[in-house]
């Protein structure tokens, strides 16, 4: 059956793309498309061509399906090539989603027309990729580089108007699609001469090359160790530096370079396990979903007032609750002030900035929260508190209201249970600062209506989160494996690790911070409480709090940080101090190599995951993945905890947590059943899952 419907009428072949659902650029396709565009050539009824798509899609990209096999011809780049040097004009007119190689189609051609509901962009990033068809060498031909590559390197499509008023839209049709195309085409045909993308250069001046440089620098600084990014960075830099032929030749090097790159690799496991943490067991399309139209948020503190933004930040109105008027008028002060900051910094316009702070009222009481559809409770972390709030809730909070609570460890089915209406009662956990980070774990409990899971799944989607939904359990999935971090960066330093020593293999690993200035900045004493009411220790870390040392706050932590500064520095003291504790616990110390503490640290959480996973707390291993990459800065280039276990081998893992739990006698160490059980049989997570 043809993948592409060809008619010619007017002196005009429009080739349909049929390949659904979304388009792809499959084989077949690609065959088609060089086919019917080269007999074109021959056909003296056809004076222009017209590319378009069947449906609500242009052409969504590559087929997905052809990667890592053999490529069959011919190659997108070789199709691409006959419509930009074809004698008869060629012109895209998209009907709808343009991605990729389906964008990277329609900047081959010689003229762009859009409905206006078209969305175009170029999301290989996300893919661990680069543009592979000529997009990194057209794009930045039409329009200025810098935008080019901020395009590339965010990956999001863009709405028609606004390719357009970036000039790589020619025309937004003001009615019918094909008709607007048609008279384009004809008039490039009549005219005898039309602009092949390929020789243009018109946007590559000596100031767009200095403004694509600066934008390079600081995509560089911002992911040193994404491959893809440098790639972008060298191909794009070939636009001005080298003719379009070999530009091309370079980009497509790099594209080939990355596909077969373990990093790149990594980032498209990502990619795919964010979008199947969406899949929630037990939930489908069928299940009916609750209306959101207005939300209330318990708390006007900093996680409050950032969730408060998240609602409004979508169009959601919302309503911020207190109970005492200063705190209410502290925390919308602060969150006027973020928006005022976004103003100042260019990232949102003054028009935008106030009609969501329009969006955001507050409230003394909780009599607040009666009309609300969603109340999300962001108070203090503490259970009798939380159950206080609830039952006040429940008495409130009118009938279908979902009622979410935001704790970050608790027992939601024991805040559930302080309602007469569980079914209605879910977790929340939006990570901080809850207006900035994507992360939104969707807490389970038992009685919790499918209804509700659902509705607070196209929520999370809604907010612009990644929303993974979770089982119920102490610290649920991110916070849980967190702690077995800890607990093993506080038997490092007694071991005798230095805190620069552990932060620099954790940073050397490819997070952002190591542990302890991670907790430098947080806040020391938010952990002393909760190990207090917890009736558990830190050693090291609860002498520091006794001391008054609570980090960054305090000028003093496990570094100090003389007048104020963000970065600290090695305190001869912290390091005496630790000797003192160890020496008292009976610790012998000794020196550990990078490889050791990255190790010791992070061998134990991979453990940890797999108590998860056989818990069911976690529904598949890229779910724990995507929680720790988008929650907690894994290097997204390492795929996630789990991925990267898979890598370095469940069997060597499995043989030293067996070596850690001998020499600590700490049986928690000893690997969980299902690791031992897949490191016995040779086998990986991902293959446990695909079998499960």
């Amino acid at each position: 059956m043809p993948k592409i419907h060809s008619d010619v009428a007017g002196g005009v072949a429009v080739l349909r793309i049929s390949n659904p659902p979304v388009n792809a650029l499959g084989q077949a396709v690609r065959e088609q498309l060089l086919d019917l565009i080269t007999r074109a050539q021959d056909d003296a009824a056809v004076e222009a061509i017209i590319i378009t798509g069947e449906g609500k899609v242009f052409i969504a990209g590559a087929d997905i399906s052809e990667f890592g096999k053999p490529p069959l011809p011919p190659a997108l780049p070789e199709v691409l090539d006959a419509i930009e040097n074809s004698a008869k004009p060629v012109v895209a007119a998209i009907n709808g989603l343009a991605l990729g190689g389906g964008l990277e189609v329609a900047l081959a051609g010689h003229a762009r027309v859009a409905s206006a509901s078209a969305r175009l962009g170029l999301p290989e990033i996300k893919l661990g990729l680069i543009p592979g068809a000529g997009g990194t060498q057209r794009l930045p031909r039409l329009i200025a580089p810098a935008a080019a590559f901020a395009l590339m390197l965010d990956g999001e499509p863009v709405e028609a108007a606004r390719a357009l008023e970036l000039g790589f839209v020619d025309v937004v049709a003001p009615g019918d699609l094909l008709e607007t195309a048609r008279d384009k085409a004809l008039a490039l045909a009549r005219a005898g001469a039309w602009r092949r993308t390929g020789d243009a250069s018109a946007t590559l001046t000596e100031q767009a090359r200095e403004a694509f440089e600066e934008r390079a620098r600081e995509a560089l600084r911002r992911q040193p160790d994404a491959p893809n990014v440098a790639a972008l960075v060298e191909a794009v830099r070939g636009v001005f530096e080298l003719p379009f032929a070999e530009g091309l030749a370079l980009e497509r090097s790099r594209f080939r370079t990355l596909v077969d790159d373990p990093r790149a690799q990594a980032l498209r496991y990502s990619f795919f396990a964010e979008r199947k943490a969406g899949q929630v067991p037990g939930i489908g399309r069928e299940t009916p979903r609750r209306e959101i139209a207005r939300a209330a948020v318990i708390g006007a503190g900093t996680m409050g007032g950032g969730i408060a933004m998240c609602f409004a930040n979508a169009g959601i109105p919302v309503t911020v609750v207190e109970v005492a008027e200063d705190a209410l008028r502290r925390g919308i002060g602060r969150v006027a002030g973020l928006y005022e900051s976004s103003v100042g910094r260019g990232s949102l316009s003054r028009e935008e900035a106030d009609r969501r702070t329009a969006l955001i009222d507050g409230a003394v009481g909780y009599d607040a929260v009666a009309d609300a559809d969603i109340v999300v409770e962001a108070a203090f972390e503490d259970m009798g508190v939380k159950q206080e709030i609830f039952a006040s809730l429940d008495r409130i909070a009118k009938p279908g209201a979902i009622l979410a609570t935001n704790t970050s460890y608790l027992d939601v089915n024991a805040i559930a249970a302080a309602t007469q209406r569980p079914q209605d009662v879910i977790g929340l956990h939006f990570f901080s600062p809850a207006n900035v980070m994507r992360l939104l774990e969707i807490v389970r409990p038992e009685t919790t209506a499918a209804d509700v899971v659902a509705t607070c799944g196209d929520l999370g989607r809604k907010l612009g989160k990644v929303a993974v939904t979770v089982g119920v359990c102490f610290g649920f999935v991110g916070n849980r494996m967190l702690a077995r971090r800890t607990a093993a960066t506080e038997r490092l330093l007694l071991a005798g690790a230095l805190p620069h020593e552990i932060d620099d293999a954790i940073t050397g690993f490819g997070f952002r911070m190591g542990p302890l200035a991670m907790g430098d900045l947080a806040g020391l004493d938010i952990g002393w409480r909760t190990r207090k009411a917890q009736g558990t220790r830190a050693p090291v870390a609860d002498t520091l709090c006794e001391l008054g040392r609570f980090g960054q706050k305090s000028g003093r932590g496990f570094y100090r940080y003389p007048e104020n500064a963000r970065k600290g520095e090695r305190d001869p003291e912290v390091e005496a101090l630790i000797a003192e504790i160890a020496q008292r616990e009976g610790v012998e110390r000794r020196s550990f190599s990078t490889e050791e503490i990255v190790a010791r640290l992070l061998y134990p959480m991979v453990n940890e995951g797999a108590r998860i996973l056989a818990e069911k707390i976690a529904a598949r291993p890229g779910d724990i993945d995507v929680i720790w990459v988008n929650g907690y800065n894994w290097p997204a280039w390492r795929g996630g905890p789990m991925y990267w276990a898979d890598a370095v081998g469940l069997g060597a893992i499995a043989g030293q947590l067996t070596a850690f739990a001998d020499r600590e006698g700490d049986e928690t160490l000893r690997p969980a059943p299902l690791l031992a059980e897949l490191a016995e049989a040779g086998l990986t997570f991902r293959q446990w899952a695909e079998g499960a």
